[in-house]
């Protein structure tokens, strides 16, 4: 059990670590109302995560999906004002990120273009369009009904809390039972045996950007109506927060393995860490920093562990 889950393991320890700190250090950080905010502001990031963990298990990346957010909360925000019904315009901006992440997928599977290269065109492309469309306005004005989707501030995270938790029940169940799921981790895990074993490795891969399109659009409704106002450059960085948590989570960045568990451990940890270097008085700018030495130590960890289980098959092979 301790290999199987040793990457999950090590991330829940850190996390009580993390917790028996801060407890000693600065209890107010476990105030119902710090708890409350970051529930509700790592949410976004989770849902994306779920899609983005899919992503890396098929061997890709997606680093677009900041300026996908960003888009989507301007949809959503723009065409409630325009007077359309709040459901029907959030349903109208989960349909524009599951749009602009299948253009990613059509890029990556069916024109063969590194999934990197063609997720950074598509998030210069989707950021700049953006800032061109609305001056770097934000949306205000909402409708009444926008803010917390016309419940009240306390029922909202009952609701939000029930949706994520199927969200993640969903996804972990289907990639551990479904066909679908099976052929995630086989493309990953060796993309040609997968395709020789009859699975349509090109349409997995492009599923998988679509799905995070769209995961990306319910995360980008989901935050903008706890405001007021949506900017028109939000999600900037979130692409960093997502990516560090799937990888600290245990998902290998060259696809095969991983789980959903361990990403929602991942965001539970990178999300702590932030407000929690605050309380303890250092300067927030090392988040960015730290989460990319994250991503950097995953990344070693991973290839050593590859190389040592090469060296041990080579030398049963002898």
């Amino acid at each position: 059990m301790m290999r199987r889950y040793g990457r999950e393991l090590s991330v829940a320890v850190s996390i009580v670590v993390l917790c028996l700190v801060m407890a000693v250090f600065a209890p107010g950080y476990f105030s119902g109302e710090n708890l409350a905010d970051l529930f509700l502001a790592n949410i976004p990031v989770l849902l994306i995560a779920l899609g983005m963990n899919m992503v890396i298990l098929t061997g890709q990346i997606d680093i677009s999906v900041g300026s996908m957010f960003a888009v989507c909360g301007i949809v959503a925000g723009v065409l409630s004002k325009a007077g359309m019904p709040v459901l029907v315009a959030g349903i109208c901006a989960v349909v524009a990120g599951a749009v602009m992440g299948s253009i990613n997928g059509a890029l990556v599977a069916y024109v063969r273009v590194p999934s990197i290269v063609a997720t950074l065109a598509t998030m210069v492309a989707l950021r700049d369009g953006l800032r061109w469309a609305t001056q770097g306005a934000w949306v205000s004005d909402l409708p009444p009904g926008f803010q917390w989707l016309g419940l009240s501030q306390g029922s909202y995270p009952i609701l939000i809390a029930v949706t994520t938790v199927s969200f993640v029940a969903a996804a972990g169940w289907g990639l551990r039972n479904l066909r679908a799921g099976r052929a995630i981790y086989a493309t990953g895990s060796n993309m040609e045996a997968a395709r020789l074993s009859g699975i349509d490795t090109n349409l997995y891969t492009y599923g998988v950007f679509a799905v995070t399109g769209a995961l990306t659009g319910i995360a980008a409704v989901l935050n903008s109506v706890r405001f007021n106002q949506i900017p028109s450059n939000a999600g900037l960085g979130l692409e960093m927060k997502v990516i560090a948590a799937v990888v600290v989570g245990g998902t290998a960045v060259t696809g095969g393995s991983g789980s959903v568990a361990g990403t929602v451990l991942g965001v539970i940890l990178l999300g702590a860490i932030g407000p929690a270097l605050t309380f303890l008085g250092v300067s927030a700018y090392w988040e960015r920093a730290l989460q990319g030495a994250i991503i950097l130590v995953a990344v070693v960890v991973e290839a050593v562990r590859e190389r040592a289980e090469r060296r041990i098959a080579s030398g049963d092979g002898a």
